[in-house]
């Protein structure tokens, strides 16, 4: 089955619907989402985004603020640029109908960690599913653009693959798709593709991440040829609810901007020995000190107390969570929240250039599945937001362009060929290897690594590659099968980049070099595929 279309959009978060909603009025928009349209990490993300939006900041504030995070590999430019044009994207959102938290006739500003001025816009403690409900409902009503749900990505489909031979200027053509409900494989061709599939948290046993975060975009961006870069920089997130049957409930991080201070289970502060900025100190930092004091005490968890400020205070600034945590039998207004650090966001990613295109034309990626240069080695709070919107006005206004200066005719791509592949009846295999890829990359590729621990992971992916390669092309695809076959090539991605970074900066710490070396490290790492 053949779709053609202008625009092809896999994911439905901020990224992909933004890009959508401004590319629809030049062309068909077609938007591949696994799930329903609103399953997305975007509207998981409770604390908000971040701009210049008051007379107490400064565009050069913010823009330190991120550099400092960043750990000193942020690409300066790139910063500038995103913090300056947040104010412009902010009218975009709310043009299309997000509203957010106001106090009085001004917007209410919260402050979260590693941030010197108050400067988050929200929508209660709710933001990102809040700026989803808009852009879902924008693009809804749109009739250029046309809603895929649950259909999953396989693979890119570029000019090198069709003509079954390395090109110096490669070409993305579109993809195939899987139909889940049906079973059919959708070849989409499309003149311009855009990634926006978000992050890749299920690559570890812990995540904060929903459930569709498996890495599709990278993964499928690596094996097309793309460059991937930075993927050593997996944030983990300090305070994910410890509880037996919270599924990764992410308490927002500002939840520490409003006041609330890290404990023991003792009730001692710890944060003071780690950071002059305590409670407030960037996310890689007060991962690694809660990690340390659950080691060091042999705690399974830490706490969170923020019941000074008092319950009419929380439960008005807090009502998700507050509500949330009631559910599981925790009052944050007269207990400390049980934390622990959980995988949260990847900072490296698919290589794009200032317009959000990779290294093969017509293919873009925004948002967590794209390396932009904005985090550097640490992402600052509420920055990703921010980034998937400013890169999805610089994504739709170049595609435009490309596709007015260039002359485009769909090419003849082949429909998708299952071959003599039948249905699996050992499904085992994939559950097995699901699990144990993500059991590994928490043991050995989490929070602290080291050199013997990243040789055991990289030796363990590369069995369980052949395995699934076996595996992959003699059954017929699933959704299950194509998620397994993506979070091994985002491990070995993860893995690789780490061993490649022989020091400890930001988010990659590494016992064997604990400290940073600006002479041979103040840069990116890349990977590429060898065809």
């Amino acid at each position: 089955m053949k779709e053609k279309t202008d625009f092809l959009v896999i994911g439905s978060g901020i990224a992909g619907l933004s890009f959508a909603l401004q590319a629809a009025a030049h062309g068909k928009v077609a938007v591949v989402t696994k799930r329903d349209i609103s399953e997305s990490a975007t509207n998981y993300a409770q604390g908000g985004i971040a701009t210049v939006s008051s007379e107490d900041d400064t565009f050069d504030a913010h823009v330190q603020d991120t550099l400092v995070a960043g750990a000193g590999i942020c690409h300066e430019d790139v910063v500038r640029m995103v913090v300056e044009e947040g104010p412009q994207v902010i009218r975009n959102l709310i043009d299309w109908g997000v509203q957010f938290t106001k106090s009085g006739d001004d917007y209410d500003l919260t402050r979260e960690g590693g941030h010197s001025a108050r400067r988050i816009l929200h929508a209660e403690d709710i933001t990102g599913r809040e700026i989803e409900r808009a852009l879902v409902a924008a693009a809804k009503k749109h009739e250029n653009i046309t809603i895929y749900e649950n259909h999953i990505a396989i693979d890119l489909v570029t000019e090198s693959k069709v003509m079954k031979q390395k090109l110096e200027h490669n070409r993305c053509l579109g993809a195939h798709v899987l139909d889940k409900e049906s079973g059919v494989v959708r070849t989409f061709a499309a003149r311009i593709t855009l990634l926006a599939s978000g992050g890749a948290g299920k690559v570890y046993l812990y995540t904060c991440n929903p459930d569709v975060a498996t890495g599709d975009g990278v993964a499928m961006a690596y094996r097309a040829g793309a460059t991937i870069a930075n993927m050593e920089f997996m944030q983990f997130h300090p305070t994910t609810l410890y509880h037996p049957n919270a599924r990764s409930f992410l308490i927002s991080e500002a939840v520490r901007g409003e006041g609330a201070i890290l404990k023991r289970r003792d009730g001692t502060a710890f944060m003071e020995k780690y950071h002059h900025l305590k409670d407030l100190a960037p996310r890689d930092i007060v991962a690694r000190a809660i990690d340390n004091e659950m080691k060091t005490y042999g705690d399974d968890c830490v706490y969170l107390d923020i019941r000074h400020r008092g319950a009419e205070y929380i439960t008005s600034r807090f009502p998700n969570i507050y509500q949330t945590c009631l559910e599981y039998g925790i009052d944050m207004t007269t207990e400390m929240l049980p934390v622990v650090p959980a995988a949260h966001y990847l900072c490296g990613g698919v290589q794009v250039d200032f317009n959000a295109e990779t290294d093969i034309k017509h293919l873009y990626a925004i948002g967590e599945v794209a390396f932009t240069g904005l985090h550097g080695g640490n992402r600052l709070a509420s920055n990703s937001l921010l980034e998937a919107a400013v890169y999805a006005g610089r994504a739709y206004e170049h595609a435009v362009q490309i596709l007015k200066d260039e002359q485009f005719s769909f090419p003849q791509i082949p429909e998708w060929d299952a071959g003599t592949a039948t249905n699996s009846d050992e499904m085992v295999v994939v559950s097995q290897n699901w699990d144990e890829i993500r059991r590994f990359m928490w043991n050995y590729v989490g929070i602290v690594r080291s050199d013997k621990r990243l040789a055991r992971a990289m030796r363990r992916i590369e069995l369980i590659q052949d395995e699934i390669e076996e595996y992959y092309w003699n059954f017929i695809v699933t959704s299950d099968l194509i998620e397994l076959r993506n979070i091994a090539t985002v491990a070995q991605l993860i893995v690789a980049c780490a061993q490649m970074r022989k020091e400890s900066r930001g988010l990659n710490y590494n016992i064997d070099y604990p400290g940073v070396d600006d002479v041979n490290w103040k840069r990116d790492t890349h990977i590429k595929k060898k065809f």
